[in-house]
């Protein structure tokens, strides 16, 4: 199966449709008048269709079992063609597309099997899906203006060359994928000074600036403590959520320093600066934050 351990959970619904034709007004008064000899066809078939859905990881090999908070079936009958319309919502990583086109296919093919005895001529129609929200396409953000970012490493070893950058790397190939671009990218020394040098130059010319390294708990871990005093304000929730994330996957995560707030109308974040602390902290937050431009723009900074 594809690996979806790097996303997160989000609200994500899915709405398919199939029709069944019959061949006469017979059959159609049959079904409403529930006379059917092998019983309640839409109540019976819509039962297949809630168990169906919750097995579909069991019949599709690549789909992965999730939680399935809700289930809804509903039909529209006109003239001969009876259309099923399959709603299925979870909070999960990934999305629910075809759980919804699988209930709706299994739906339909009960209704098959119970009207074959009195209707020799029953046809499935297209199943296919009608609409999806919640996965990354839900939450893409849009801007007139590519958004500039400044990333930068901060590490002493790194910057005498006796080690090399993975994290910063994994940070601009991340902007890249969001539609971001790095403007400028460099390796500076863990230094206070620095730092705040760094950050007073480029907030100016930047939507982004982001600093990955320097946030443990070491007496030379510095970043967080160059950056605070310049922020306008800190940005708890972005904070949070990449402590959340970094901690469900390494319970170590809780010891770092991350730092995130705004000055002016540019995003500051302190990252951690180790290339799995660093992807991941990107990974909790990233393309979601990029809304924050957006809320930025009204210059409205109570719903960061």
């Amino acid at each position: 199966m594809v690996d979806i351990t790097h996303k997160i959970n989000t609200l994500r619904s899915a709405t398919a449709t199939a029709t069944v034709i019959v061949s006469s007004q017979d059959t159609i008064d049959a079904i409403q008048q529930n006379l059917v000899p092998k019983g309640n066809v839409l109540e019976m078939a819509k039962t297949a269709g809630l168990f169906a859905v919750k097995n579909t990881h069991l019949a599709i090999p690549d789909c992965h079992p999730l939680p399935i908070e809700f289930t809804g079936v509903a039909y529209e009958i006109e003239v001969l063609h009876i259309t099923i319309l399959f709603t299925v919502k979870t909070v999960y990583k990934t999305g629910v597309e075809v759980e919804a086109m699988h209930g709706a296919s299994i739906v339909a093919l009960t209704m098959y099997d119970m009207l074959k005895p009195i209707d020799k001529n029953i046809e499935i129609g297209s199943i296919k899906l009608l609409e999806k929200k919640g996965g990354k396409s839900s939450y893409k953000n849009k801007f007139r203006n590519t958004i500039q970012a400044a990333v930068f490493v901060c590490s002493d070893s790194i910057f005498a060359a006796e080690k090399e950058d993975r994290s910063g790397k994994i940070i601009v190939e991340k902007l890249e994928n969001c539609e971001v671009e790095t403007s400028h990218y460099e390796v500076i020394p863990d230094e206070f000074e620095i730092i705040q040098e760094r950050v007073k130059t480029f907030s100016k010319e930047n939507q982004l600036v982001i600093f990955t390294g320097g946030t443990g708990l070491s007496p030379r871990d510095v970043t967080p403590e160059a950056l605070i005093p310049l922020l306008d304000e800190r940005i708890a929730g972005i904070e949070e959520a990449i402590r959340n994330y970094g901690q469900q996957r390494m319970p170590y995560a809780m010891l770092s320093r991350t730092v995130a707030g705004i000055i002016g109308k540019t995003i500051v974040l302190g990252l951690p600066g180790s290339r799995n602390g660093a992807k991941e902290s990107m990974d909790a937050v990233f393309p979601h934050i990029l809304h924050a431009f957006h809320i930025l723009k009204g210059k409205n900074h109570d719903n960061l």
